[in-house]
């Protein structure tokens, strides 16, 4: 497979009233066609700001992020967001409540021609597992239903490349882990490339090829989920994962209603 996503050597940081705010330093990474890749760390260690920076949403203060043989950024190219071929799906979905569900997935396919149109939207809600609900709001479905028609939307235009912002944060345990599993289906059989934001090691676990564990703005280990579990680079990788392992098995032992 081809590196499609590379990340090289970038560096993000904010502008405050006491001055410039470092939130990620000299941070490298490669993905390839096909491959979904996860980026996983506790709130505020930059994940999400290195997502918004491959967006287009976030400017670089050193490095480049590449796409194909496309510089997206650098000191001295700016590719604008709506230009990148970057498709985002959300956590909170952002499904417009006035427009039926195949609308919503139709929403940036405007400028097609109605029959294609008709063709991709009924072929994504066949993909999505939701044929039959074309007609259906979205507040007639449930969290999981809503969060399909969203990745639904966010592949609508083909994407070269789709990012996943804390998707399934919103969603119950049960949902969320069934979830997970459903997306990496789907993208695994559409071929797309993907890059994951979260929190949740489980997720992270279910859906990625490879996992970047991050801490304070840098990624500590990018390896496959087997080496991130069995070969730990570092004593910070070992516990975190040990951690959240730990954290998952009381979650799910309260759940059942084990817990003292």
């Amino acid at each position: 497979m081809s590196e499609l996503l590379k990340l090289d050597h970038i560096s993000l940081a904010y502008d405050t009233q006491n001055g410039v705010v470092p939130v990620v330093d000299n941070l490298s990474l490669n993905l390839e066609k096909g491959h979904i890749g996860c980026l996983l760390g506790a709130s505020g260690c930059g994940k999400t700001t290195v997502l918004r920076a491959i967006a287009g949403f976030e400017p670089l203060r050193a490095g480049s992020i590449s796409l194909g043989t496309t510089v997206l950024s650098s000191d001295n190219e700016q590719v604008e967001p709506e230009h990148r071929n970057v498709g985002m799906m959300f956590q909170d979905y952002a499904l417009f409540p006035h427009l039926s569900v195949e609308k919503n997935i139709g929403f940036g396919l405007r400028r097609w021609d109605r029959q294609r149109r008709k063709q991709r939207v009924d072929e994504l809600l066949c993909l999505a597992g939701l044929e039959g609900s074309g007609q259906r709001y979205p507040h007639e479905l449930s969290g999981g239903q809503q969060q399909r028609v969203a990745l639904a939307r966010a592949l609508a235009p083909e994407p070269e490349l789709l990012l996943l912002d804390e998707p399934f944060s919103n969603l119950d345990v049960d949902t969320r882990e069934r979830l997970a599993f459903e997306v990496r289906d789907i993208l695994k059989r559409t071929g797309h490339t993907a890059i994951l934001v979260t929190h949740n090691q489980a997720e992270a676990f279910a859906i990625a090829d490879r996992i970047g564990v991050m801490r304070n703005g840098v990624i500590a280990q990018w390896d496959t989920p087997y080496g991130i579990h069995h070969s730990p680079v570092n004593a910070f990788v070992a516990d975190f994962v040990k951690r959240e392992a730990l954290m998952a098995q009381r979650a799910q032992a309260y759940l059942r209603g084990e817990a003292s």
